[in-house]
C-alpha cells in the first residue's frame, strides 16, 4: 500500500489540535464557522443561516454552498484568509480554555504547585500550569507577604464566572490545603491508613488538626509528625514557618476530645450538658494559661476542632480547697446555733402563751361566779 504523503494543512491542523489538546474535528468546525464569518463580512445581506461550509481536511480547500449550490465568489481565499484566520485563533484559544477548565474542573479539591505572575489590584494572578488562576485577599493567608515568581503551593478552591468567562479560584487560607500538604507528606495519610477527621484552622496564625486510624499498629499522631518531625516541618515550611500546628488523636467520646483538643494543656476536667452543646473544663492553675492560650487562641481553636462550647476555670488547689472546706464547715457550725437559738426562743414564746391563756380563763371563771 503506498504511503499517503499529507498536506501542509494536515499536517497544520493535527498539529494544532495535538498542541491545543482538542479534538480534529472541533478544530474543523471551528474552521467552517469561520469561513462562514468571512463571507458575511463580505456580504453583509446575506442570511448566514441558509448558507453551508465544506472543508477538505487533507487539502485545506473551502466551498460555501446555498442549500446544494456552489456559490464560493472567485478568490474567496485570498480575500477571507486574514479574517479567517483571526476567527480561527479566537474559536481556538476559545475552545483550549474550555478544554483545559473542564480538565481543572475534574481537580478541584486537591493542592497544586503555581507561582505569582502579577498583582490585580488586590488580588494575585497565579501560574498553575496550563493556566492562570485568581487568589482574591479573602483566600489570601493575612500576615504573608507575597512577590512576583514566588513559588508557592495553593488549593483548587473552585470556578467561578468572572468578567471574562470562567476563571479559577485558587486559595492559601482555606483548611483544604493544610490536608492537601498532609498528603502529600505523609504517605498513610495519601493511603488513607490514617484519617483526618477535623481541622481548625487561622491561617498564617496556629492551626488544630485531629487524625484518626482505625488500623491496628498504626499510631496517627506519630505518622503525621513523623521522624524528629520532620513530616510536619515540612508542612509548616510551606507556611513560611508562620503557622503554627497542633496534632491531636481524633476520640469518639466528646469528653476525651476536648480534653485532647485543649492540648498542650495537661490533667483536665471536662464536665459536658449535651443539651445545651456546651462544656466546663477545669484545669490545674499551672495549665490554665496552656489551655486559654494567647489572646484565647488555644480554647477558640479547641471549640471549632469539637464544634462544642468550651468554658475554662481554674482547678482551686489544695490549700484553697482545705480553706472552703473550712469556711464551709464555719458556715455549717453557725446555721446549726442560729437553729438552736431559734428553737429556744420559739419555746420560751410558746410557754408564755400558756401562761397568759390560763390567767385569762381564771378571770372569765370568777367573771362567771360573780354574775
Amino acid at each position: 500500500m503506498p504511503a499517503i504523503q499529507r498536506s501542509e494543512f494536515s499536517l497544520a491542523l493535527n498539529q494544532v489540535a495535538n498542541e491545543r489538546g482538542v479534538d480534529i474535528s472541533v478544530v474543523l468546525d471551528t474552521v467552517k464557522n469561520a469561513i462562514l464569518a468571512a463571507y458575511k463580512k463580505d456580504h453583509p445581506g446575506v442570511e448566514i443561516e441558509e448558507y453551508s461550509a465544506t472543508l477538505d481536511k487533507n487539502s485545506g480547500e473551502a466551498k460555501i454552498f446555498l442549500k446544494e449550490e456552489d456559490v464560493t465568489p472567485p478568490g474567496f481565499g485570498r480575500i477571507a484568509a486574514q479574517t479567517a484566520k483571526q476567527v480561527i485563533l479566537q474559536k481556538i484559544r476559545e475552545k483550549e480554555k474550555e478544554a483545559i477548565i473542564s480538565d481543572y474542573k475534574m481537580r478541584i479539591g486537591t493542592v497544586v504547585n503555581g507561582m505569582v505572575l502579577r498583582f490585580a489590584g488586590p488580588n494575585i494572578i497565579v501560574d498553575v500550569g496550563k493556566t492562570e488562576a485568581v487568589m482574591p485577599t479573602a483566600e489570601q493567608i493575612p500576615n504573608e507577604k507575597y512577590h512576583l515568581n514566588q513559588r508557592l503551593t495553593v488549593y483548587l478552591l473552585e470556578i467561578t464566572e468572572g468578567l471574562k468567562g470562567e476563571e479559577l479560584v485558587v486559595s492559601r487560607a482555606n483548611n483544604g490545603l493544610l490536608e492537601g500538604l498532609f498528603k502529600r507528606e505523609v504517605p498513610e495519610v495519601a493511603q488513607g491508613s490514617v484519617e483526618i477527621k477535623d481541622i481548625a484552622r487561622e491561617p498564617g496564625s496556629r492551626s488544630k488538626i485531629a487524625v484518626f486510624s482505625s488500623q491496628s499498629g498504626i499510631d496517627p499522631v506519630g505518622s503525621c509528625v513523623g521522624q524528629k518531625g520532620v513530616r510536619v516541618q515540612a508542612v509548616i515550611a510551606e507556611f513560611g514557618g508562620l503557622e503554627k500546628i497542633d496534632i491531636i488523636q481524633w476520640q469518639e467520646n466528646l469528653k476525651d476530645y476536648i480534653g485532647q483538643a485543649l492540648s498542650p494543656a495537661k490533667n483536665v476536667r471536662v464536665e459536658i450538658n449535651e443539651d445545651e452543646k456546651t462544656a466546663h473544663v477545669f484545669v490545674p492553675p499551672e495549665e490554665l494559661s496552656l489551655a486559654i492560650g494567647k489572646e484565647g487562641q488555644n480554647v477558640r481553636l479547641a471549640s471549632k476542632l469539637t464544634e462544642c462550647r468550651i468554658e475554662i476555670e481554674g482547678e482551686p488547689t489544695v490549700a484553697e480547697a482545705m480553706a472552703g472546706k473550712e469556711a464551709s464547715e464555719n458556715i455549717k457550725n453557725k446555721d446549726e446555733k442560729i437553729e438552736k437559738v431559734k428553737k429556744k426562743v420559739s419555746g420560751k414564746k410558746s410557754a408564755k402563751k400558756k401562761v397568759m391563756k390560763k390567767s385569762v380563763t381564771k378571770k372569765e371563771k370568777k367573771t362567771k361566779e360573780v354574775l
